[in-house]
């Protein structure tokens, strides 16, 4: 039986499971979810008014909303950020 270093990292114990991606690409689409909730109701955007700022439709603006939903496009939050006056920062690391 192979034993586990109780002191692993919870990245290392992803990585030998391989989720270590998946987990963290969720993490990220939640991240990115409440970054663009917290920035329509700090400018106290309804989603009808946020959909019109994106010219896209309420559906295509609760994709980006739903933390599940993981086919985000950078053309989608790149107008959820101009629609709220924010900038999107990607880097790969």
């Amino acid at each position: 039986m192979k034993e586990k270093n109780i002191g692993s990292s919870l990245e290392s114990l992803l990585r030998e499971d391989g989720i270590y991606e998946e987990v963290t690409a969720t993490a990220l689409k939640r991240v990115l979810a409440r970054q663009v909730t917290a920035a329509m109701t700090e400018k106290q955007f309804s989603k009808a008014e946020m959909a019109r700022r994106m010219k896209t439709s309420r559906a295509a603006l609760d994709r980006l909303l739903d933390p599940e939903y993981d086919s985000v496009t950078l053309s989608t939050l790149r107008k959820a950020a101009v629609a709220v006056g924010r900038e999107i920062r990607l880097e790969l690391v």
